[in-house]
């Protein structure tokens, strides 16, 4: 008898072995940088640095690098032993965050302004937040107008849809730039975000470039114009243009899913331009860093007219303390943004619809995030 228990003991330990192997073969095999899993050329998490990282770590901001930091959160997570927590209420909810001392690091499509700057000096001992560009991408116009599969604007127009100027969509300006199009007689709807949003602070200041006479706003995160509807976060515009016959609202690029249709522009360019990474790249190749110290800070051409290059673009800052950043943190914060802006980190964000930052930009951050304390 002992021996026949001994026998199935050890076949039911076998069997456990089994079993775990499979499960860790099946939670491997959909390691990506996908926050829905899928293919992936992902570095493996073993190539991630942890160093001393653990715990818990709790962060806020754009909505935007949502998708981004999910992907990069699936990749960091399964190599190292902390978990984080981003919130993406908004960019000004994460600036505030960040400047209440609540989180260790926020996100925001903005640059710190002054007065954030110096509100930040309170919560880091002994030096001030800065801005480190991570995410790329485009800012996609998305629309939902029955049997227009394709469909051109320019800043122009661009601006009086969403000042309420222009509300029809067989209006003469949208049908001079479509003339193949078959132009409904409907009233169109122009969501804009409800919440505070450096998406909104990119928007406007494309159209500013490119458009002030017809888009006579100061800008800024905030909305603005007249008229419209408001929806929270960039899931909220693009659920409501999916949802509704008419509807036109701007989100990244990533969010224009489930075969909600994207604006080309016409920027002078030889021809209209599309909202892809790629396009995105190639505008945001042009920033120039002005930041001062280890702030990166940049300012990107809105008004470029160079041929392929998409203009709306907008990059988002991962917004830390270069000094004085807390001691239970710091080892997790520091070794994530070291994964976000390595290699692997960066190439994941294509696989998401966002564009890497250009390499001269990226070796500045992966400098910085080294000098972090």
């Amino acid at each position: 008898m002992k021996l026949q228990r001994m026998n199935r003991r050890a076949l039911a330990l076998g069997a456990l072995a089994v079993s775990g192997a499979l499960a860790l073969t099946a939670c491997g095999s959909d390691e990506t940088g996908n926050p829905g899993g899928g293919s992936s050329n992902a570095a493996a998490p073993s190539n991630i640095k942890c160093d001393d990282a653990s715990g818990q770590v709790l962060a806020d901001g754009s909505s935007a690098q949502k998708n981004a930091v999910d992907a990069w959160v699936k990749q960091f997570s399964a190599a190292c032993k902390v978990e984080i927590n981003y919130k993406a209420g908004g960019s000004g909810a994460g600036v505030t965050a960040f400047t209440q001392g609540q989180v260790p690091w926020a996100g925001s499509d903005s640059a710190l302004k002054p007065d954030e700057v110096e509100a930040s000096k309170k919560i880091c001992s002994g030096g001030q937040g800065i801005d480190l560009p991570m995410v790329g991408g485009p800012i996609a116009v998305g629309y939902n107008v029955p049997g227009v599969d394709k469909l051109v604007l320019d800043s122009a127009t661009i601006a009086k849809i969403f000042d309420s100027k222009i509300k029809n969509w067989n209006d003469p300006a949208i049908a001079r730039l479509n003339p193949d199009a078959k132009l409904p007689n409907l009233k169109i709807q122009a969501f804009h975000r409800s919440d505070e949003s450096g998406t909104t602070d990119n928007f406007t200041k494309y159209l500013i470039a490119t458009a002030k006479k017809d888009f006579p706003y100061e800008g800024g995160k905030a909305w603005q114009a007249q008229g419209g509807q408001s929806a929270p976060q960039s899931s909220g515009v693009a659920a409501q243009v999916k949802q509704t016959a008419g509807a036109i609202g701007y989100f990244e690029l990533s969010y224009a899913k489930d075969g909600i249709k994207t604006v080309a522009i016409d920027t002078g360019a030889d021809k209209p331009v599309e909202a892809t990474v790629d396009n995105a790249t190639k505008a945001i190749a042009e920033a120039k860093v002005v930041g001062t110290g280890k702030d990166l800070a940049l300012k990107l051409n809105y008004g470029t007219k160079a041929d392929g290059a998409y203009p709306m673009v907008l990059v988002t800052y991962e917004i830390v303390c270069d000094k004085g950043n807390k001691a239970d943190t710091l080892p997790a914060v520091k070794a994530f943004l070291r994964y976000a802006a390595s290699e692997d980190g960066q190439k994941i964000l294509a696989e998401n619809d966002y564009a890497p930052m250009p390499e001269e930009i990226i070796t500045k951050v992966r400098t910085t995030v080294e000098s972090l304390s």
